[in-house]
Formats: structure tokens, C-alpha cells, sequence
């Protein structure tokens, strides 16, 4: 595979050059142009490093498509699979939500670990157009939590473990008031109702994070799994992290715990629909903001997969990054953060996973994708 008149992004410049591809690798990237008359001219469009996608539960969207209503496993994580090949993401870490409150949900035992049992199923069959992970996002103050996590840590696809305090007046919520406003979003509450839900939930965590949290994160250590945290809103909730030896901060929801993070070569991560939306929707930091103090370091799509590509040309047009600078966060970045050595990059010898990238105006919107050289959208 040969491509001519492409404007590459590497992890360092950008320049209008010349790709080839032979058996899945990258063998050949310079600028310039080529006379061979079997080349592949792309007119121009952008030839960025496929994506790499660290924390999403968009599957969530697909099992549980309306209140109330679950739909067939594998179906919804086959269009799971192709709305994230068609948003230019090449890997991705399947973000499943273990440990049920308040009402099972979709983030019950049995619904996850039926999604966990699909997505190896599908994988190793060959179904799937993109490389899938599987990342636990363990909600520590949950009753069941620890059942379903020592039903899914030896799955041959987990790669991330992150640990997550959802309870009102912890981390993301740490205004009830927040969290009463989003959770009534498909129906008003009774100030009785809101009331008795928010004491059960305080007192499960007061009887089950910390010990859950101990229990995972030892566990973690011992199978050598990496750690992430998860909404980290004081400089105390990093020292914990530091303590509990974990090398990513999910969604840092301040500016202090996002600098903390950095003082102690953490990861952050943050949503890119933070960044396509110009704030949280939680009332937390700006992703913005953020990147303007220089402590962002990798995007995810969170429940957004198209937003990672809008987001990455947000960064240059709102933040004044420069292009690979932005495309790093959603690349190289997430794929070092991962220990994937092989991808994450336009540069010799790595994977040929890619994607053609037009622009309308200033959104950028992905024509193909390509994963080992072969095209998947």
C-alpha cells in the first residue's frame, strides 16, 4: 500500500508526504511525493495515527438503549465496534462499569459479565474491526463489586483497573445537589425520595469503599494490572493514588488535583466531550482549562467516541496546541500509558493503524480507517 498527497501528523510535525505499507507495518513515511503510478492519491486529507481510546462506556448506550430496556449483548457491541472504527479509533478499552447501586441497572453482575463474555467472544472470532481491551471501572462503595471483579480479572482482554467513588458528596458529586439535578434528568424526584437514596448510598460507602478499594487495588499489584483513579477532586485523593501505586487520573475534577497528579508523574485523562463542550457536565474543571495550564495529557471519549477527533482540533483552535501536540493525547499518549509499544504513532516499523481525515470547515471527519494496513470503515 502506497499514499501520496496526504497531510501526516507524526508525534512531532506535520507535513504533506508519502506512507507505505507492507504486511501490516509502516515501512516507509517522508515528504514530498512519488511517481509511482499505483500510489494512492488522498487530495490532501489528513493521515493521523489511529486513535486509541483508553475509558469508554459507550457500549452502555447500546445494552441499555432506552430506560428499562436491554438489548441483545453481542448486537449492541457489534455496532459498538463499528461506530468506534468510524470514529477513526483503532484500539479500544471497553470501560465496564462493575458493582450495582441503587438498582441493578445496567451495571449489574449478570449484564457485565455477559458483555465481558461477548466481547472475547467476538474478538477471537475474527467479528470485530477494531482491537479491544477491557478496562473494570470498579465502583468501590458497591455491595457486589468485588464478586464481579473476582469473576473478571483473569479475562485474557483486561489491560486497566480503575477504581471509582460515585457516592453524593465524594469526588464528581461532591455537590449533591449536582447529582440529584443529573439523576433527575429522566423524571423529578420527591425531596423524600432523594433523601432516603442518598442515605442508603452514604452508608454503603461508609461500610464498603475503603475496604473494597484495599482489596482491589492489592489484588491489582499482585497480577501487575495498571491502576487508574477516578475523579481525583483533592490533593488527598492523589496521595492516595500515589499510595495505591496508580499511574492514571481519570477525570481529575479540579485544577489542584490535576497539578497534584502531575507533581507525581501521574497520567491525567480527560473527556474530550469536556473539551468539545467547553466544560464539564458535572460542574467540574474545564478540560479547556486544563490543557491551557499545560496538565492535560490524554483524551478519551468517555460516552462520545466521534468526540476525539472533534476535541483534538478543539485543543489547537481553543488551547493554541500545536497539531501533533493535540493528536498526541488521543495516540502516542494513551497507547505508552497502556504499555502498547507498537502503535500510537505515524513513524517506521510501527502498526499501519490509521485514519483518513477530511475537514469541513474546521470539523474534522473521518473518511477511513485502517488497522494493520487493512481498511475498516
Amino acid at each position: 500500500m502506497l499514499i501520496k498527497n496526504a497531510r501526516i501528523v507524526t508525534r512531532d510535525e506535520e507535513f504533506t508526504g508519502v506512507i507505505r505499507v507492507a504486511e501490516g507495518r509502516i515501512t516507509e513515511v517522508a515528504p514530498g511525493t512519488t511517481s509511482v503510478a499505483e500510489a494512492e492519491d488522498w487530495g490532501g486529507d489528513y493521515l493521523l495515527p489511529g486513535l486509541v481510546e483508553l475509558h469508554t462506556d459507550n457500549i452502555e448506550k447500546h445494552i441499555a438503549p432506552r430506560p428499562g430496556v436491554l438489548w441483545n449483548h453481542d448486537a449492541a457491541i457489534l455496532v459498538h465496534d463499528a461506530q468506534v472504527a468510524t470514529a477513526g479509533i483503532t484500539t479500544v478499552f471497553d470501560a465496564l462499569g462493575i458493582g450495582s447501586r441503587g438498582g441493578v441497572g445496567v451495571r449489574g453482575k449478570e449484564i457485565q459479565t455477559n458483555c465481558a463474555r461477548s466481547i472475547e467472544r467476538l474478538s477471537g472470532s475474527g467479528m470485530l474491526r477494531v482491537e479491544h481491551f477491557l478496562h473494570l471501572r470498579c465502583e468501590v462503595a458497591a455491595a457486589d463489586v468485588l464478586e464481579v471483579f473476582n469473576g473478571l480479572v483473569s479475562h485474557p482482554l483486561l489491560r486497566l483497573v480503575s477504581v471509582m467513588d460515585h457516592t453524593p458528596g465524594q469526588r464528581q458529586w461532591h455537590d449533591p445537589v449536582q447529582w440529584r439535578r443529573y439523576q433527575e434528568r429522566h423524571g423529578k424526584w420527591t425531596d423524600e425520595h432523594a433523601s432516603t437514596v442518598l442515605n442508603e448510598l452514604t452508608d454503603d460507602q461508609q461500610r464498603y469503599a475503603r475496604v473494597h478499594r484495599s482489596e482491589i487495588v492489592a489484588r491489582c499489584k499482585t497480577l501487575g494490572l495498571p491502576l487508574a483513579s477516578h475523579d481525583d477532586t483533592s490533593v488527598e485523593h492523589v496521595l492516595e493514588a500515589v499510595e495505591d501505586g496508580v499511574a492514571l487520573a481519570e477525570f481529575p475534577t479540579t485544577l489542584a488535583a490535576a497539578q497534584a497528579a502531575r507533581d507525581h508523574d501521574i497520567a491525567t485523562i480527560m473527556g474530550a466531550p469536556n473539551v468539545v463542550r467547553g466544560g464539564s457536565h458535572s460542574g467540574n474543571v474545564s478540560a479547556l482549562e486544563m490543557a491551557r495550564a499545560g496538565l492535560l495529557d490524554i483524551l478519551s471519549s468517555d460516552y462520545v467516541p466521534s468526540s476525539l477527533l472533534t476535541a483534538t482540533f478543539d485543543l489547537v483552535d481553543k488551547a493554541g496546541w500545536s497539531l501533533p501536540q493535540a493528536i498526541r493525547t488521543v495516540s502516542w499518549a494513551p497507547a505508552k500509558a497502556a504499555g502498547l509499544t507498537d502503535r500510537g504513532a505515524i513513524g517506521l516499523g510501527l502498526r499501519a493503524d490509521f485514519v483518513r481525515v477530511a475537514m469541513a470547515d474546521r470539523l474534522p471527519v473521518p473518511r477511513a480507517t485502517f488497522l494493520e494496513g487493512r481498511r475498516v470503515a
